[in-house]
């Protein structure tokens, strides 16, 4: 018998963009069955009006194995994560991985190994605004190509946050990365919000190695009446043979720690930044504008704490992700509760009801796809993004006409309020959200990026 049945729900065909009235059958962690006809199981789901979707998965994370960021994950619908992101990753991508696969974790995690915090350290660069020596360039390589054979998916870059990092050891690193053939995602350099020279460095370095680079969180970076111009370089690079993709949030306020390169005093000089615009998103300051003594205590005793920018425009976040290769993602931290940025428990299903039911951008097959297929295709998860027979039973069920993001920011309400209108979500075979409430909280598996 079927360990559990999905009947009359309206499935998502991710590979040819379409929808089809089916019942789908699951037997141990694999989609076993796609069909017309009654099926039954163990549990059933009844999926009568619902839209059933291949799990979504989050192209840019930072939840690392932090428990509570997982449980949010799962309940907008994300079935796997990719951390280790913007040059932020745990010093042992083997390691972690062991662990994780032992204690179990309520989705699947996929993990990168990070330049600009993790690399740079083991290397012993202690000072962000200094370049690397030729020797600390072949140690980070040695120590890059260790993480890959680990299992690590790919090689991340927070280039904002180590502004000493060299084109040179951009360009070796990127190198050692194309040669794995895996993902490079870059958190290009900020240096400002007004220009683009961040992203011509980028697409030289692609230029010479062929990489497969990812530009992270692209609103963010470009968000700041550079879209139409930025999107125009990336579409004629993609257009010259650049293996070239973007991800990109669903707010246009972004948060990061206080204690980086970011929040230096010249960054925010050099940004016409008001310490206005600034909202502490964690710790006892919660909530709170920034002001030159709060600034000061937060840099010298919270060195922890993060801070949401306010910037960037609407429209232009919306420019980001009609474009077909453009990925939806999250950027979620391992925040505390009642702590951090509405994206942590917001991002998917504001996603789906901005761009499919109240702006009608996309249609939910193309949604969905960028949402699940794309990624998949991209970090070569070969048996994730489709429902499909064969397939890992990752699977989202959503209301089209209920999903609703209510989630807010720290001065406006709670950042990690769950959504409304993700019915279920299955994680290889097992029920981990039903109707809003979690189960089955070690359902995810470890995936080893040697072979997907």
């Amino acid at each position: 018998m079927l360990d559990l049945v999905i009947s009359n729900g309206i499935v998502i065909d991710t590979k040819n963009t379409e929808q089809h009235p089916l019942n789908i059958g699951i037997k141990d962690n694999k989609i076993v069955v796609a069909t017309n006809d009654v099926l039954e199981g163990i549990e059933s789901i009844d999926a009568t009006g619902l839209y059933v979707c291949p799990g979504f998965i989050d192209p840019h994370g930072h939840i690392d194995g932090h428990p509570y960021s997982g449980e949010l994950s799962a309940c907008q619908g994300i079935t796997t994560t990719i951390g280790g992101n913007c040059g932020l990753s745990p010093l042992s991508t083997g390691h972690f991985l062991r662990e994780q696969e032992e204690k179990g974790f309520i989705i699947n995690q996929a993990e990168l190994i990070g330049h600009s915090f993790t690399l740079r350290k083991q290397a012993g660069i202690s000072d962000v605004y200094r370049k690397a020596t030729n020797k600390e360039i072949d140690r980070m390589c040695g120590l890059a190509s260790e993480a890959l054979e680990e299992g690590a998916c790919g090689i991340s870059f927070g280039l904002d946050y180590s502004p000493g990092a060299s084109y040179e050891e951009i360009l070796q690193l990127a190198k050692v990365c194309a040669k794995y053939d895996k993902v490079m995602p870059v958190h290009t350099r900020l240096f400002t919000l007004y220009d683009n020279h961040s992203l011509y460095e980028m697409l030289s370095i692609a230029r010479a190695t062929c990489v497969k680079l990812l530009i992270s969180h692209f609103v963010y970076q470009y968000g700041e009446g550079l879209m139409e111009d930025a999107l125009e370089i990336i579409e004629k690079a993609r257009q010259s043979g650049l293996n070239i993709m973007l991800d990109s949030g669903m707010y246009t306020n972004w948060a990061t720690l206080v204690d980086t390169a970011t929040f230096d005093e010249r960054t925010l000089r050099d940004n016409d930044v008001m310490l206005s615009k600034l909202i502490v998103a964690t710790g006892k300051y919660y909530g709170r504008h920034l002001t030159p003594s709060l600034y000061k205590e937060l840099r010298k005793y919270h060195k922890d704490d993060s801070i949401i920018c306010i910037t960037n425009c609407k429209d232009e976040m919306y420019m980001a992700l009609n474009r077909s290769y453009c990925m939806p993602s999250t950027d979620i931290g391992p925040y505390q509760k009642g702590e951090g940025h509405p994206q942590i428990a917001g991002t998917y299903p504001k996603y789906i009801k901005e761009m499919v039911r109240e702006r009608g951008d996309l249609s939910i097959e193309m949604a969905v796809k960028k949402a699940s297929y794309l990624p998949a295709k991209l970090f070569g998860f070969c048996n994730k993004g489709q429902i499909d027979v064969g397939y890992d039973a990752d699977i989202t069920i959503l209301n089209l006409q209920e999903i609703e993001d209510l989630a807010r920011f720290p001065h406006e309400g709670y950042p990690d309020t769950k959504p409304k209108g993700i019915y279920y979500v299955i994680i290889n075979g097992k029920i981990v959200v039903d109707q809003g409430m979690t189960r089955n909280e070690r359902a995810g598996r470890v995936i080893d990026g040697r072979n997907g």
